[in-house]
């Protein structure tokens, strides 16, 4: 099956009502860990990138990684970047590989970002990648990008018109959601995921899963939410599983990288694993 476009996942998943992980990696261990996980649950998975970690790795480094790990690969993966407002960003991914982008220009204007983003659009669709498009921040900070004010919501018909002009192929609204770690239960607006879909047939992303109910994402993912954002989580269960090791490391004096490796990997794995059976994506390669 190999790698794919960003539609031929998320389609499928909004007319099925499943939700596909879109994870976000920080390294290769861990893009290895979810890819692996796919492969052993039959799931479609979106790997995604953050600006940060692009600028980290590199480019080149990072779609050296991903073709070299997804060669000869089973079931349906795509290479998504994640929040990116820097124009050059989105050029430079695009030409190197990249199958899809999050334009996010929330910050500006909604005639400014719409104006925008029908030129990534163009630039994407021009080499067979899509686009996500959002209008309003999603409350949090992640990898540097966003804000703790809460944004913004516009108005229903507002989000109409700029999916129809821009042809964006997935939508981000905000329902409540937020990035990192809630402080409380998020009360989350089902009915504008129902309202979007409903009007447009677009698949829609969520933002800000790390930390939601079992009930919260059956319950969006019913009303069209097919792309499921983790990015949290995955960070939390990265660093600990780090902290933990080396901790026990220390209190042995024993030091052995590879060891390292394979208990970080195991712990990632177990997340991802637990979150395609979260979203009912198993199963679901085709």
């Amino acid at each position: 099956m190999a790698v794919v476009p960003l539609k031929e996942i998320v389609d499928r998943a909004l007319a099925e009502r499943y939700g596909v992980p879109a994870i976000n990696i920080v390294n290769d261990l861990t893009l290895e860990a979810v890819l692996a996980t796919a492969v052993d649950r039959r799931s479609p998975m979106i790997v995604q990138t953050s600006v940060k970690t692009v600028r980290s790795i590199g480019s080149d480094v990072l779609m050296a990684m991903w073709r070299g790990m997804t060669a000869g690969i089973e079931v349906p993966v795509t290479l998504h970047l994640d929040h990116c407002p820097d124009r050059s960003v989105i050029s430079d991914c695009l030409a190197k590989g990249w199958n899809s982008v999050l334009f996010d220009a929330s910050a500006l204007p909604v005639e400014e970002n719409q104006r925008q983003t029908i030129e990534v659009v163009r630039e994407a669709h021009a080499v067979g990648a899509h686009v996500e498009g959002e209008i309003e921040s999603i409350t949090g900070v992640e990898d540097g990008i966003g804000s703790d004010a809460e944004a913004k919501r516009q108005t229903l018909e507002v989000s109409l018109t700029f999916i129809k002009e821009t042809g964006v192929d997935v939508f981000a609204p905000s329902i409540g959601n937020a990035h990192g770690i809630y402080s409380s239960a998020p009360e989350l607006d089902g009915q504008r995921v129902t309202d979007l879909v409903e009007a447009t047939g677009i698949p829609i992303a969520l933002h800000g899963g790390s930390g939601m109910t079992d009930a919260q994402f059956q319950d969006l993912i019913a009303r069209g939410c097919a792309k499921v954002n983790i990015s949290t989580a995955l960070k939390i269960a990265y660093m600990k599983a780090n902290l933990d090791y080396l901790r026990d490391a220390e209190a042995r004096d024993s030091w052995d990288p590879p060891s390292l490796f394979r208990h970080v990997r195991a712990d990632v794995v177990t997340l991802v694993d637990g979150l395609v059976d979260r979203f009912g994506s198993t199963g679901k390669a085709w």
